[in-house]
This record gives C-alpha cells, structure tokens and sequence, in this order.
C-alpha cells in the first residue's frame, strides 16, 4: 500500500483517486476548486474518443471506460444512460472509434443531413456531468478518500509516497517538460424537450454541431479552437443555437438555459507514465483533449496498475 496524493479534481484526478482507494492505497486528493467548477463540468459527456491521441492506447482506454459506464447505467444515482445516436460522417469515413465497439451500424440514408456522405448510427453512454461529478465525489469519500481544497504549486510541499499529477492545463506549472495547451470550448444549454437520441457533426459547413441530451437538459456545441478566454462570446452562443435548432427540429422552440465555456487539456499525446520530480515518483495522467471522461476508467486503470508497482 503507498500513501498517495492526487493533484486534480476533475473527472480525471477522481476516478484515479476512487480507483487506487480501491486498490488499497491511502489516497487523497487536492484540487483547486471542487467538481463542479472543473472543465469536466461543462463536458457534454458522451463517450466518444474526441481530440486524443495516440489512437492505439486511446481506442484500449475508451473500451475500458465504456464497460465501466455500461455497467453505471444501472445505477440511477451516477445518471449515467445508454442512448442511441448519429454520428454524421462528411468525406472519407474514419472509423477508427468502432474498433472493439459493438452496437453500431450505417446510417441509412434517411437518417442523414443534406451533405453528408454517411454516418455511423450507435448506442453509447450519455454522462450528466453535473450530477455524475457529484456521483463520484461521494464515492471516493465512501471509498476513503480524503477530498481537500487547495493549490499545490510544488511537488516538495507534499509527504506521501507518490503523487498523481492529474491537473489538466496546470499540469505544465508542476511537471517541467508537460505541455498541455488549452482548446476552448464553447456550448449552450437548452431545455430539453424529450429528446433521448444524441447527434454529432464534426464537419459542417456552420461549424461543429453536437447535441447531447439529458435529463431536464441539452448540451448544444460547441467550438474547439486554441484560446484561454473561458467567457462565453455572445455571437458564438448564438451561432451555436442556431445550427443545433436547424439540425434537430425539436429544438426550435426548447428555452435557452445558458452558456458554459470550458477549456479542454490538449496534448500531442495522453502523458501517462512515471516521472521522478527531485526523487519522488509522479504519475502523470493528463492531456486528455476533449475525452477526459471517454478515456476516465481506462486511463485510471493504468495508473493503479503504475502505483502498485511503486508500492
């Protein structure tokens, strides 16, 4: 057993604490704000390996994580649902997400927009962030895990064994050689007016258009374009709500509940290994994009697995 400290408090830092005080460890986690003042908070949360590499891992780490939140689905407190959803495809199809994935088909051509070339028709879990955030706070506790609100600036401050660096864009402040650069993202929120089945356009020509449905409300987005401004811009809010109106109908009379912006950890690949800060092993799990809850089980898995051996 080795007494560890997580830096970080989004859905990332959380499932590796909850994960190692499951293991056995004596875990705590520090985090500079709680879960709902995270990035992870504004997530659509569909699973889906969006802006992350390298594919090989992510695609190991994504079905992890998805067997993870199919079996959640279950549990009514963690309002984790399995819904079916389209994924349009313009151009040439990459589908490189499907592999290990099951449930899935091609979208017939009724299903598809003017445009699209094709798509990909699939039954995926739709996490409700706000509430699954809390979900996983309250397991860590009942897990043993100490949550403490703080700003950890060097590694040397802290006595335990190992640290997991787990900080997202402050990751580059603590570990010397991490670049994790910031990519805002931008959606509104709607009521929701029934819906149950998500949609993703990556690649129309107004800008990427998702909509996410859950309970109560809809995750409608979004942008991803390199900036640290986390205000919502009043003209891309609008835009937003436009082209997600024009894809889902449904939506044309659903009230406008607000606007988040949210700046997603982006890396040329997940940092997920051992570094050794001033002879202190730390574990970095970080660079996540816009699939930090996508790959959280997966990636948390990993990082037992690197404690244990430290241990």
């Amino acid at each position: 057993m080795a007494r560890v400290t997580v830096v970080g408090g989004g859905v990332v830092g959380l499932t590796s604490a909850l994960e190692l005080a499951r293991a056995g460890h004596d875990v705590r986690c520090v985090r500079d704000v709680p879960a709902a003042g995270t990035v992870s908070a504004v997530a659509g949360g569909l699973w889906f390996p969006y802006h992350v590499q390298p594919r090989d891992r992510v695609v190991g780490w994504g079905l992890t994580s998805l067997a993870r939140f199919t079996a959640l689905a279950d549990d009514p407190t963690a309002n984790v649902a399995l819904r079916e959803g389209l994924l349009v495809e313009r151009g040439v199809a990459d589908r490189w997400w499907t592999e290990g994935l099951t449930g899935w088909r091609d979208a017939e051509r009724g299903e598809l927009p003017e445009g699209a070339a094709s798509g990909v028709v699939a039954r995926l879990p739709l996490v409700a962030m706000v509430v699954y955030l809390d979900w996983l706070e309250k397991a860590c506790a009942a897990a043993g895990v100490a949550l403490e609100t703080g700003r950890v600036t060097e590694f040397d401050e802290l006595e335990d064994d190992v640290v997991v660096l787990a900080a997202g864009l402050r990751a580059a402040e603590l570990l010397p050689g991490v670049v994790v650069t910031p990519s805002r993202g931008q959606v509104a929120l709607l009521a929701n007016p029934g819906l149950d089945r998500w949609f993703v356009d990556d690649d129309p020509a107004g800008g990427m258009t998702y909509v996410v449905p859950h309970p109560g409300w809809v995750v409608c987005g979004g942008t991803d374009a390199p900036g640290d401004d986390d205000e919502p811009d009043p003209a891309v809010h609008a835009a937003i709500v436009e082209r997600c109106r024009a894809a889902v109908p449904a939506l044309r009379d659903a009230e406008v509940l607000g606007a988040r912006v949210g700046l997603r950890p982006v890396a040329d690949a997940v940092d997920l290994r051992v570094h050794e800060v001033h002879g202190r092993p730390v574990v970095s799990n970080l660079g996540h994009g816009g699939a930090g809850v996508t790959l959280s089980w997966g990636c948390a898995a990993e990082v037992v697995g690197l404690v244990d051996r430290l241990a």
